[in-house]
């Protein structure tokens, strides 16, 4: 059965997280297990012709929700028999969803490396950037600008969790230092910026997934693909 595409921009990404919590009750980290879940399909469909046994993912991860959907993605490949190791660039503030998911892989005995290590596991057979999401709207710098600049550099293939960082979602135009992907999945619905002409080199293949967000706030709050002009 076709069903209509829709497009959210950063306003009305926004606007359906908060109106999924506050309107109809579910849980913040409800969206964020769901979120991982889709994006453990995925990397677990591009591990699967990894060189080495068991595989080894690579989660660089911020301290945001983006960071907490790649702690919780990495829960995810670890049952699956992944060996996965964390990069952490910033502390999750405490309480939040992605404290929450944090603190369970660390109890998990999940390994979390800080930037200056990263180096040390180029052989890893995936790289997930979870630095940034839609949220961004400012040059990247600093220990991230520096962690997009080696995963860039890397032989792996990237995962990018919802937009690529560095990537404006709406415009599709770098802001600094910008992860090249080679898959991004995207929440919901995409964002403008990631079918724009200029995002190409850095989205690479695009995948929305569905994260249980209500279909009638995506029909509220976004526009139809087919209305929608890059």
């Amino acid at each position: 059965m076709s069903q209509i595409q829709y497009i959210l921009d950063r306003e009305s990404v926004r606007a359906v997280d908060r109106a999924a919590v506050e309107e109809y009750g579910i849980p913040g980290i409800v969206l964020m297990e769901n979120a991982a879940r889709g994006l453990a399909d995925q990397a677990l469909r591009m591990l699967a012709e990894a060189p080495n046994s068991p595989p080894t993912a690579l989660i660089v991860c911020g301290s945001g929700n983006n960071g907490g959907d790649g702690y919780a993605l990495g829960r995810h490949l670890h049952n699956a028999g992944v060996k996965t190791v964390f990069v952490k660039l910033g502390e999750p503030r405490a309480g939040t969803d992605a404290a929450i998911n944090r603190e369970i892989c660390l109890k998990m005995g999940l390994s979390e490396v800080p930037l200056d290590e990263i180096a040390s596991h180029a052989e890893a057979d995936l790289i997930v950037d979870a630095i940034f999401g839609t949220g961004l709207d400012r040059p990247v710098r600093g220990p991230a600008a520096q962690a997009i600049e080696w995963m860039n550099g890397a032989s792996a293939p990237v995962l990018a969790v919802d937009v690529p960082s560095g990537l404006d979602c709406d415009t599709g135009e770098p802001l600094g230092t910008i992860v090249r992907a080679d898959c991004t999945v995207t929440f919901v619905a995409k964002k403008p910026g990631l079918i724009t002409a200029e995002a190409k080199e850095y989205v690479g293949k695009v995948v929305v997934a569905d994260i249980g967000a209500p279909i009638e706030l995506v029909q509220r709050l976004g526009r139809p693909m087919d209305q929608f002009t890059p």
